[in-house]
């Protein structure tokens, strides 16, 4: 890495901008989530970087990382509470910083109470939805914003690396590089592919151990690591309970209840290991029971679980425009039309797109399988097929676009 940046964090933009207008709000908790080492400490560093710049003092500042070795007897709200009050700060709005707060149990009386008597702008990072889906999420309706962090787009992927000092300029070559080895901040510095690998599945391993396990009862453990293996193996997959229960009893011989495949599906969820995308039928209007899809959090998590993983193109491909769309602020569902399928419905300000996904359509029957649903859809919102065709042609008033081109580019989806 190039010396003279390894001190100072990349500033993710894209994040950054969701907060700034938030800095000094001390009315209003920040909330931000993600999956393990997705980049949420790096964020907050930012935050405060960009705050010594605005003049801010030093001893306005409180960050306290609560997974650091000096905060591992930090359990409690009072010990919290005692590792605030060590700061000395000098007068006028202080901010408070604390990363993965969901180590202190029954952390949310305290930060509540610090909020209501004004004068601390607070920020708080957590790995997983447990975060909000206790008493902050209810106390705090309408006082908290939260901001959904992911792992590295391959725009942020390219513009690492060129802030490091390492080679950005073989755009295809660091595209496959990233569909297969996924966009967690701290393995872009990994050159050696099976540190990296090593590395993605210890993050995979502390996601259940401090994410899971100790939030969640899991009486079977091999269990719940083989339903984990089927949804990493499956991606981008239609996916039904019913099929998983058979795929069990007939591959591993093991028998288990519909309510333990459910309790386990919603605890990956939880741990933002995977994202359930649900199905949308286009003539009703609403959503429809079974054949969700699972995005996961990284595709490198496929990788690091599979010795010799060679790259499927098109659940990959699928994979990082989902997280991509997601991360821009699309709610995202998969298009039911009768019998055929549209990759991605994609929602936002009461507008729709249309999107096909596909690594090529040089073969003819390829193309007319991609447009062919395109061709169902009555309405007039616009239409998108994204391949790695170097010379994509528009047709039938669709936007035939270049993916890779498209993600490097930070692309967003036009009217």
């Amino acid at each position: 890495m190039n010396s003279s940046n390894a001190s100072e964090p990349y500033r993710r933009e894209h994040y950054l901008d969701q907060l700034r207008p938030f800095y000094d709000a001390d009315d209003l908790i920040k909330v931000v989530t993600g999956i393990r080492r997705c980049g949420k400490s790096c964020l907050l560093l930012s935050v405060m970087d960009e705050l010594r710049e605005r003049g801010v003092p030093d001893g306005n500042i409180i960050y306290l990382n609560l997974d650091r070795s000096e905060y591992r007897n930090v359990t409690t709200p009072d010990q919290l509470e005692a590792a605030i009050k060590t700061s000395k700060p000098q007068s006028g709005l202080r901010y408070l910083l604390i990363d993965e707060v969901q180590n202190v149990k029954d952390f949310e009386p305290l930060i509540n109470a610090i909020r209501e008597d004004g004068g601390t702008s607070i920020f708080l990072t957590g790995s997983n939805s447990y975060l909000l889906s206790g008493d902050l999420a209810t106390k705090l309706t309408g006082r908290y914003i939260e901001v959904e962090m992911f792992t590295l787009s391959f725009a942020e992927y390219l513009g690492m690396r060129g802030f490091f000092g390492l080679p950005a300029d073989n755009v295809p070559m660091l595209f496959r590089d990233y569909l297969t080895y996924g966009g967690f901040p701290r393995s872009l510095s990994i050159p050696d592919v099976r540190a990296r690998d090593l590395y993605i599945r210890d993050v995979v391993s502390q996601i259940f151990d401090k994410d899971i396990r100790t939030r969640r009862k899991v009486k079977d453990v091999a269990l719940f690591d083989r339903v984990q293996s089927y949804f990493i193996n499956n991606y981008a997959a239609p996916t039904n309970i019913s099929n998983i229960g058979k795929y069990l009893l007939h591959a591993e011989n093991i028998h288990t209840k519909r309510e333990t495949l459910s309790k386990y599906i919603r605890l990956l969820e939880d741990a933002k290991i995977m994202y359930r995308c649900p199905r949308f039928d286009l003539k009703s209007r609403r959503m429809l029971r079974g054949g969700d899809k699972f995005y996961l959090a990284d595709t490198g998590i496929y990788t690091a679980r599979n010795t010799n993983a060679q790259i499927s193109y098109g659940p990959a491909l699928e994979n990082i425009l989902y997280k991509h769309l997601r991360a821009k602020g699309y709610a995202v569902s998969v298009g039911s039309i009768g019998k055929l399928e549209c990759d991605f419905i994609a929602r936002k300000n009461n507008t729709y797109w249309y999107i096909q996904v596909s690594q090529t359509i040089a073969d003819p029957n390829v193309e007319e399988r991609e447009y062919r649903p395109f061709r169902y859809i009555r309405d007039n919102y616009p239409r998108y097929l994204f391949t790695l065709d170097p010379l994509p042609e528009q047709r039938d008033g669709v936007r035939h676009l270049n993916l890779m081109e498209f993600l490097a580019e930070d692309g967003d989806l036009e009217p």
